[in-house]
């Protein structure tokens, strides 16, 4: 399905919920993939990820049309030239605040901010808190490979500490950062972590993300056979611990933190932390009606030119 860059999105709700088809048609992954043929190395984690995307848009039934992607730079950031939707490639660590521009512009549509560890928790770590305390109704996917693989193997900040890498020959004495606990830190409404080599797994995780309302995070661990090494892929799933959480603890910081600080060596998957707050729209608009009330009516653009240029 080619979209055409005049077309305008369906109207629909305003939200991050799903805006299904009206059609008999119901949407397949297939609806969402582009001609354009990855060139991640093979074996990529970010093919996964791009299936899983695929896969949630298809069972989500959202139209192509009503969705987009923003992404910053790096192997992973490439991820929206192959989805057919709306999509925009931006600059390194940029990714969340034009995500939430047009979340903000564009209510109606379905918005995804995807990129790496590198251009998340490095160059872009100064717009993750801000993202999460606004809590804007979109959701963010952190594709973590440990490495900075588009620029050839320097260490990233979630490189293991004692790895060896082009830039650290002889072993990395940073400690790395654990982009969950970022997040827990951050007050981010809806946490979840998910592995490339469960492809089920991860597509019920994306879902689950979009479907919540409010400022959603997915860290999506996905290996780089090249810089890593072709066993991440064992490593990684040898490590795995699937967590469902009671409801009770899924609201709960502290006992999130406590799980990813309980199972030394093992990575837990799941949906982390969840918690109902307000969104950055639904209180814009409280704002908005505040204002309208104090004035009486919505001023004229001449009025509001006027308070600063009188």
């Amino acid at each position: 399905m080619a979209i055409d860059a005049n077309q305008q999105p369906a109207a629909a709700d305003a939200g991050q919920q799903p805006t299904a088809d009206t059609g008999a048609k119901k949407h397949v992954p297939t609806d969402y993939k582009r001609d354009l043929k990855p060139v991640w190395c093979t074996g990529c984690g970010d093919f996964g990820v791009l299936q899983s995307i695929y896969r949630a848009l298809a069972e989500l039934d959202i139209l192509p049309e009503d969705v987009g992607i923003i992404s910053g730079i790096g192997c992973s950031s490439r991820l929206p030239g192959y989805v057919n939707t709306y999509g925009f490639n931006s600059l390194h660590g940029r990714a969340l605040p034009i995500a939430q521009g047009l979340k903000l512009a564009r209510p109606e549509i379905t918005v995804l901010a995807v990129g790496g560890d590198g251009d998340g928790i490095s160059i872009g770590m100064g717009h993750f808190p801000h993202a999460a305390r606004r809590n804007v109704n979109m959701t963010y996917i952190m594709m973590d490979n440990f490495i900075y693989g588009l620029t050839k193997g320097q260490v990233s900040p979630t490189t293991p500490k004692g790895d060896t890498t082009v830039s650290t020959p002889f072993t990395s004495i940073d400690s790395p950062l654990d982009p969950v606990k970022l997040a827990l830190a951050f007050n981010v409404s809806f946490i979840a972590r998910a592995f490339a080599g469960d492809l089920k797994h991860m597509t019920d995780m994306v879902k689950s993300a979009i479907e919540h309302k409010g400022f959603s995070f997915v860290h999506a661990l996905s290996p780089c056979p090249t810089f890593r090494g072709m066993d991440e892929f064992k490593r990684i799933r040898a490590a795995v611990n699937y967590v469902e959480p009671s409801a009770e603890e899924l609201a709960s910081k502290a006992a999130a933190f406590a799980r990813e600080e309980e199972f030394v060596g093992k990575i837990n998957l799941g949906i982390l932390y969840r918690a109902a707050r307000s969104t950055y729209e639904e209180e814009t608009q409280l704002v908005r009606e505040r204002s309208l009330k104090s004035r009486g009516r919505a001023p004229q653009m001449q009025e509001l030119l006027g308070e600063f240029m009188p």
